[in-house]
């Protein structure tokens, strides 16, 4: 299964991203492959519409889930037509390591 994760920079010591659609990084890690890969988001600076950009970009990538701080409120309705779960994770502190530890157990 591929899940992408919000992340604040491009390593495995990043922290999590509370933001979606605005986020450093998309970090889409497979749990089967165990390969991981970071995807700068263009969409971070965007005047509008960063949100439904950044789902294109992680759907593009088959994830069937995605974990952030927090989404907007124009997401959940894309997310569930696309079958895609969101996760909402309130530790700023975690870091992508952490994550990827948990979703391997």
């Amino acid at each position: 299964m591929k899940v992408a994760i919000t992340s604040t920079g491009n390593t495995p010591e990043s922290k999590v991203d509370q933001r979606f659609g605005r986020c450093s990084y998309f970090v889409v890690h497979d749990t089967e492959t165990k390969d991981t890969e970071f995807i700068p988001n263009p969409n971070r600076n965007a005047r509008e519409g960063a949100g439904p950009a950044s789902v294109q970009i992680v759907a593009s990538k088959n994830v069937q889930k995605i974990i952030s701080g927090e989404f907007g409120i124009k997401i959940k309705s894309l997310l569930d037509s696309l079958n895609i779960q969101m996760i909402v994770i309130k530790d700023a502190e975690k870091s992508i390591n952490e994550i990827i530890k948990m979703l391997n157990n």
